[in-house]
């Protein structure tokens, strides 16, 4: 029977959630391609043991993770079910719906009976009869955002979901979707960006800042740019066990000549700072302004322990080491 480690919180950072009261792990664990079908059970367990044995007690899941999708639930409420269920009170589970999940019209999207029916699919395949957050996962331009806002506060009202959150909102999106929820008494806590070194859209929106002025945090999912801001393709070469040789959310002909001689320029930035690439990557994401947690999505306990050793180093950054940086992103 797992019992988790007794100095748990020693050593991991912490973070409100923008201006609310909830608290987030400064990394949490992101279920998005590693906990699927064709994955190892018991090193999935593993990871997530070790996460929480490192303080580590966000876990951030979604309909559609897996492959195929819900089987990252499926797998994460087994998981629960053998080991963490004593510690529920302890951690934060947070869920998502707006891509397609099921076949036919209503299986996507930000309208009433897609949020509430996928909410409710959910808590089943994980077992539980609450998640912490609810995120939409994307915006949806053919419902009115009045109907997702209104799904959302029903959640909340139902006692299915603690938190409300939104996921890739533009800055003005999450404006209007804020002033909706005022009218409810609810507050998003969370917007989930994608953001790393090598991709800075939000910046150019002023999202951060507009999170900021809200009293929202932000969630980084993709701080390591699936791959590329680490030392696996530094040789030139595509690993097999790599996101570049699936093909998928990241292609072979994505790794040029002239992308790997800037990865090269950081890698020498961030030893210079003493940390490796992938360090410093995950340290400039938590550097930004609203930020309350970065995702990580390790392979296994290996990379997972790689990335929790981040906090053990240098997490400022001076405008000169910024300016540096940026000049090869």
């Amino acid at each position: 029977m797992y019992e988790a480690q007794k100095d748990r919180y020693d050593n991991m950072m912490y973070r409100r959630a923008g201006r609310s009261g909830l608290v987030l792990s400064a990394l949490s664990l992101g279920f998005w391609h590693n906990f699927g079908a064709n994955g190892d059970y018991g090193e999935m367990k593993r990871m997530v043991y070790t996460a929480f044995d490192n303080g580590i007690m966000s876990f951030d899941l979604a309909n559609n993770y897996g492959p195929p999708g819900g089987e990252a639930e499926l797998n994460f409420g087994r998981i629960f079910k053998d080991g963490l269920r004593s510690y529920r009170d302890e951690i934060v589970i947070s869920t998502k719906a707006g891509y397609q999940m099921w076949p036919g019209p209503s299986g996507k999207g930000g309208g009433r009976k897609h949020l509430l029916a996928s909410l409710d699919q959910s808590l089943e395949r994980m077992g539980l009869d609450h998640v912490d957050i609810y995120y939409h996962h994307c915006p949806d331009p053919e419902t009115p955002l009045e109907e997702t806002v209104d799904a959302l506060c029903d959640a909340v009202r139902s006692g299915k979901t603690r938190y409300v959150a939104l996921s890739k909102y533009s800055a003005d999106e999450t404006r209007k979707a804020y002033d909706l929820f005022k009218e409810y008494g609810i507050h998003p806590v969370l917007n989930q960006v994608r953001y790393s070194i090598l991709n800075r859209e939000s910046d150019k929106d002023n999202l951060f800042l507009t999170l900021n002025g809200l009293g929202m945090g932000a969630a980084i999912f993709s701080p390591l740019a699936q791959g590329l801001l680490t030392d696996k393709y530094l040789s030139g070469e595509v690993p097999v066990a790599s996101r570049a040789h699936e093909n998928v959310y990241l292609k072979e002909s994505d790794i040029t000549a002239g992308l790997l001689a800037r990865l090269e320029e950081l890698r020498k930035i961030a030893s210079l700072r003493g940390q490796s690439l992938a360090e410093m990557a995950i340290a400039f994401a938590l550097s930004q302004r609203s930020v309350t947690t970065v995702l990580v999505g390790a392979r296994n306990t290996e990379q997972l322990l790689e990335n929790i050793r981040t906090l053990e180093t240098d997490l400022n950054f001076t405008s000169e080491e910024v300016d540096e940086i940026l000049s090869y992103a």
